[in-house]
C-alpha cells in the first residue's frame, strides 16, 4: 500500500493535493462536511480523492476518510462504475466545463440500488485546472415506503431489464402502478426525466461501458443497448455527449480524434 493511501484524510501531502485544498479552502471543506445525505469529494487532476466528506464514505466499502483519501475510483467502486467516473472526470478536467444534474444508479454497500443527482466542478488555481469537485444528491426520502419511489425502483429495474429490447412508457406505466401522466409527473419530480429521456439516458449509459473495451462492434453495441440501427445510435450519442461513438471510443483509447 502507498503512502498515500495511509495518510490522513485531513492532511493529504501530495503536491497535487495541496494545490486542490488551497483552491478550496477551509470554510469549503468544512461546509461540505456537514452535508449527511450529500456525497462530496474533491480529486486532483489524476484522480485521486483529496477530500470526502462521512457521506461520501458511506457509498464506499470502507469506514473512515482516513482509507479513502489518496485513493482513486477503481480502488473503491466496481469496474463499470469506476469507468463512469472516470469518463465524467475526464470530460470535466479537459474541457473545463461542469457536468450538472446526472441521474446516476448506485449500488449501496450492502443494499440495493440507490439514485443520486451528480454535479462536477472544475477547480481553478491562478487560472489552472487543479482538480475537480463532486457532489451527488441522495434522492431516497425520509419515508422508505414513499409511493413515488417504491414504484419508480420497478420501472428501473424493467428498463435494465430490457435495454437491449422495446419498453414503452405504458410497460413503464404498468410496472409502476400507475397512468402514464402519473408517471410522467413522478419521474420528473424525483429525477428530472421525462420516462423517454429515462430511457434513453439508461441505453447511453450501457452502451458507454461497452465503447470504452473497444472490442465490441459499434453495430453490436447499438443492438445490446436497444437501438433500432447503428444510425440511430450515433445520433443519439453524438446529441447527448456531443461526439459520435468512434469518436468516444477513440478517445478513450487515448488516440488522436
Amino acid at each position: 500500500m502507498s503512502p498515500l493511501t495511509t495518510a490522513p484524510a485531513q492532511a493529504p501531502t501530495w503536491p497535487g493535493a495541496l494545490e486542490l485544498l488551497t483552491a478550496l479552502g477551509e470554510p469549503m471543506l468544512a461546509l461540505m462536511d456537514e452535508l449527511s445525505t450529500t456525497m462530496f469529494c474533491a480529486k486532483d487532476v489524476d484522480g485521486r480523492y483529496v477530500a470526502v466528506n462521512q457521506a461520501f464514505v458511506d457509498r464506499t466499502v470502507e469506514r473512515s476518510r482516513r482509507a479513502v483519501v489518496g485513493r482513486c475510483a477503481g480502488d473503491l467502486f466496481i469496474g463499470s462504475l469506476a469507468a463512469h467516473y472516470a469518463q465524467q472526470d475526464a470530460a470535466v478536467l479537459t474541457t473545463g466545463q461542469p457536468v450538472r444534474h446526472v441521474l446516476e444508479l448506485i449500488r449501496r454497500p450492502g443494499g440495493g440500488p440507490g439514485w443520486y443527482l451528480t454535479s462536477k466542478q472544475p477547480v481553478r488555481l491562478t487560472g489552472r485546472v487543479v482538480g475537480l469537485v463532486s457532489v451527488s444528491e441522495d434522492l431516497r426520502t425520509q419515508d422508505t415506503g414513499d409511493v413515488a419511489l417504491s414504484s419508480l425502483s420497478r420501472v428501473v429495474e424493467l428498463v435494465h431489464e430490457r435495454i437491449a429490447g422495446a419498453v414503452t412508457v405504458a410497460d413503464m406505466a404498468a410496472a409502476a402502478g400507475c397512468s402514464a401522466s402519473t408517471l410522467d409527473r413522478r419521474m420528473r419530480r424525483v429525477f428530472s426525466l421525462s420516462p423517454q429521456q429515462f430511457v434513453l439516458r439508461a441505453r447511453i449509459d450501457h452502451a458507454a461501458p461497452l465503447l470504452v473495451s473497444g472490442d465490441v462492434p459499434i453495430a453490436e453495441v447499438a443492438a445490446r443497448s436497444g437501438f433500432c440501427d447503428q444510425a440511430a445510435f450515433t445520433r443519439a450519442f453524438g446529441r447527448l455527449t456531443g461526439e459520435t461513438p468512434a469518436q468516444y471510443r477513440r478517445r478513450a483509447a487515448g488516440a488522436p480524434g
